[in-house]
């Protein structure tokens, strides 16, 4: 009987432990799913770190999502941009800056479901591409938590944390990070480092 007893306990605590196991996964999968990565990235030719196959953004992108469990999207625009040559490039976004274009996007996504959105994008001009405003300016923000990240060659986030906060009304902006372009592409460890260092400061 003590026998019975003491086997029947057993599969009792295993199968509570079991329970909690499932709780505790469905509970952290769910968390996971309330955060998005958003990201405007290019490959090509691109400044200081030659002819390119994967964007620099892109790269940090990935890192954060792999880090917070996000999901990813890819903002990518209906006309393309040219990335054979940058100067051709540069030229293209700084009259799309001065004109305040918004280029149409291929796809949208629906962030009502998420709490906390990364958005990334590289530094053109001291600002966000224009693309960018064209996701940002299509959503209701209220409620949001926007967390800002960018790739650049020097002039890091340029205001543009100041700039989202002005077109999300109602968002969180949290401090965003700035990584050198070259460092993505080149130094992948240092790279992610940073991101990771970046999400313990947030508490991410």
């Amino acid at each position: 009987m003590k026998l019975k007893s003491h086997f029947m306990i057993l599969v009792a605590v295993t199968c509570l432990a079991g329970s909690l196991f499932a709780q505790n996964k469905t509970s952290k999968e769910t968390k996971m799913g309330k955060s998005l990565v958003v990201y405007f990235s290019l490959a090509g030719e691109q400044y200081n770190v030659g002819n390119i196959k994967e964007g620099n953004t892109s790269i940090i992108a990935k890192f954060i999502a792999e880090e917070t469990g996000s999901e990813l999207f890819e903002l990518e625009t209906q006309k393309p941009y040219p990335t054979d040559t940058y100067s051709r490039l540069t030229q293209i976004a700084k009259d799309e800056q001065n004109k305040k274009a918004r280029p149409a996007l291929k796809a949208d996504i629906d962030i009502s479901a998420y709490d906390t959105i990364y958005i990334g994008y590289p530094n053109w001009w001291g600002d966000m591409p224009m693309p960018v405003y064209t996701f940002l300016e299509a959503h209701d923000w209220k409620g949001k938590t926007i967390i800002p990240f960018c790739t650049h060659e020097g002039s890091g986030l340029s205001g543009t944390e100041s700039r989202i906060r002005s077109t999300c009304k109602g968002a969180t902006v949290e401090k965003g990070l700035a990584v050198q372009g070259k460092v993505a592409q080149t130094n992948r460890s240092v790279a992610k480092k940073a991101v990771q260092d970046w999400l313990a400061k947030l508490g991410k």
